[in-house]
């Protein structure tokens, strides 16, 4: 890993800026050309929300190129609410919003990722520090999470920018209001209120719930008739969302499932591996908060939410961004757990598994299938939990004299 590192310090990190400039245009090249289906998801969020305002928004549904399952909205009436000046744009020019848009949140979440890595040191050797972020994100923007985002026109990578954003900040108003406010977009991210509590950021976590209830209150406003019946109704309904057993949910409900041949639910095999998977997160949180590694507990947080969450499609991965900044720059870069799920996640995110187990498959609501399609159908679990098993071991106090990872300084190897 470490002459790997050197000689990209020596090649590639001059030209940094230059292949992110060619990895994005490379990348909306394939976009526009591609595949006119492209952003479909968009097509939801920008057609379903002034349904809203008829008490229609439940019925809704967009079914022009996904005849297998039409997509309906699935969040909140206050997600309708916010993405109702999208809908107000045409939609090639909110294709094109949108587009910029996802491109500033993979910066932000990978430059704000490397900001935490290098903390003190980031200020002594930034113009470095930022190339090696360019860097990362030209290669990152291939990843089938992060591709797919783009392709699908998702939201999540701006839900993953705002709690960043809240999350790391000192003032427990705005960090709370991060939470509530993605979570009364869509109700998964609420699991990052876990943060606030290991790191006893009391302030944060109340004022996480206020706003979460307000959008709650908001939406009731709007429109009850609809508020009440996703509260009431639709409200645990995975298989509304989509098909469950399906190759792209990279859940531990979709990986059991697949498994086991039928929708394990929430009984006995979930709940186990559920327990199994809590416990190694509470070590895992409990070394990060323990060494003071920011970006370790962030990313054993929204690890932990993806694999508890009865859907955590392919493009829900978002967080892989942070991880894969942690594991190959963080202080315990070196220690063979974190060698291992770099190299994990690499070989997964690469390999585009997903898209091809997805078109192994006889169709997405089939949930029995060979052994060998449902073993590496835990392919995202399977690194996820090797994440966390990583903080656990790997992550230990820091020495306040023992130097941190930077950048080396010209004519220098970097670490190995």
């Amino acid at each position: 890993m470490g002459i790997a590192l050197r000689w990209i310090e020596r090649r590639a990190l001059p030209v940094a800026p230059w292949l992110l400039a060619a990895s994005v245009v490379g990348g909306l090249f394939l976009l526009v050309q591609g595949d006119h289906r492209a952003m479909f998801d968009l097509r939801v969020y920008h057609d379903a929300p002034p349904s809203l305002l008829t008490s229609r928004l439940y019925e809704f549904t967009y079914s022009e190129f996904t005849p297998d399952f039409p997509l309906p909205f699935t969040y909140p009436p206050f997600a309708a609410m916010v993405l109702l000046p999208l809908s107000a744009l045409p939609w090639m020019l909110a294709r094109a919003v949108w587009y910029a848009g996802l491109l500033l949140c993979v910066w932000y979440l990978v430059r704000t990722s490397f900001r935490l890595v290098a903390g003190e040191r980031w200020a002594s050797d930034r113009d470095r520090w930022q190339r090696w972020a360019m860097l990362t994100v030209a290669v990152l923007l291939w990843a089938e999470p992060i591709r797919s985002n783009f392709y699908f026109g998702q939201i999540n990578l701006p839900l993953a920018a705002l709690l960043m954003a809240g999350m790391i900040g000192a003032r427990s108003s705005l960090a709370g209001a991060s939470v509530g406010l993605a979570a009364g977009v869509k109700l998964t991210p609420a699991v990052s209120g876990l943060y606030f509590l290991v790191t006893r950021r009391w302030a944060a976590a109340a004022w996480s719930a206020g706003v979460f209830a307000a959008t709650v209150g908001l939406g009731w406003l709007v429109s009850a008739d609809q508020s009440r019946r996703f509260w009431f109704e639709l409200l645990g309904d995975a298989g509304r969302v989509g098909p469950v057993g399906s190759a792209i949910n990279q859940s531990l409900r979709g990986a059991l499932s697949r498994t086991l041949g039928y929708d394990v639910g929430m009984g006995l095999p979930w709940v186990v591996a559920v327990v199994a998977v809590s416990v190694l997160t509470g070590f895992a949180l409990r070394a990060a908060v323990r060494a003071g590694d920011t970006l370790a507990t962030l990313v054993a947080v929204q690890v932990f939410g993806l694999l508890v969450s009865p859907i955590s499609w392919m493009h829900h991965w978002v967080w892989l961004l942070p991880t894969v900044v942690w594991l190959m720059f963080g202080p315990e870069r070196r220690h063979a757990p974190a060698r291992v799920a770099l190299v994990a996640w690499m070989v997964a995110l690469f390999s585009y598994v997903i898209s091809k187990l997805l078109q192994a498959q006889p169709s997405i609501w089939v949930i029995p299938r060979p052994w060998y399609l449902s073993a590496l159908g835990w392919v995202y679990p399977a690194c996820a939990v090797l994440t966390l098993a990583a903080v656990a071991v790997a992550v230990r106090p820091r020495v306040a004299d023992a130097p941190e990872f930077a950048p080396v300084a010209r004519g220098e190897g970097l670490p190995a």
